[in-house]
């Protein structure tokens, strides 16, 4: 694929229409029985991650999911894409959401364990979700970005019970024993928090 200038539209995503949104689906599986006031999943495409750069696994009845951690690139949606499905990397998250029109992709599926948090206790106890752009650049962190990421993470909390509150909805920076700094001090947690808990 051609590497795309900031901004741009990756072209993969006529691609992945129909059969892409059939198989994102199945490969949430059912959800949990009984919460009929869960929030829904937004529209998620997906987009499998190397096979090297995760652990499958059994989720929830392997480890028990308490947290969702947020991360940002540092890269394009285009060039994560392509570190997650690059072999030689060793890394992965569960998701990742478009700056320009909050498209949603799917790496890994949520009972196996993404290569995300740089801990490996969190990375079994966690959802992780990549956000497209740089942690200095507060552009990239549009509304749509804001609404639909906040969508994902509340249907993920509802899903496992996860409560919708800062001590469960970390940034990849409170991860213990991490040194990355994302999403950094342009995120803005207090509209984020709001937006997962109105979902």
């Amino acid at each position: 694929m051609d590497q795309l200038s900031p901004g741009a539209r990756p072209s993969r995503r006529r691609l992945l229409q129909g059969a892409a949104v059939t198989a994102a689906a199945a490969a949430l599986g059912p959800l949990t029985a009984g919460r009929a006031a869960a929030a829904s999943y937004p529209a998620t495409h997906w987009i499998p991650a190397s096979t090297s750069n995760y652990t499958v696994s059994n989720r929830p009845s392997s480890y028990p999911l308490n947290y969702v951690v947020i991360h940002v690139t540092q890269e394009t949606f285009q060039d994560a894409m392509r570190i997650f499905q690059d072999p030689s990397r060793k890394v992965s998250a569960h998701y990742m959401v478009a700056s320009g029109d909050g498209y949603i992709g799917q790496f890994v599926r949520e009972k196996d364990i993404a290569w995300h948090a740089g801990n490996w206790d969190y990375n079994t106890r966690s959802i992780g979700i990549e956000h497209e752009g740089w942690v200095d650049q507060p552009s990239w962190f549009t509304d749509v970005m804001y609404q639909q990421s906040a969508k994902l993470t509340a249907a993920v909390c509802d899903r496992y019970g996860i409560p919708k509150t800062r001590t469960h909805i970390l940034g990849h920076v409170e991860v213990p024993g991490t040194d990355h700094t994302d999403p950094g001090p342009y995120w803005d947690w207090t509209k984020y928090l709001r937006l997962v808990n109105n979902a």
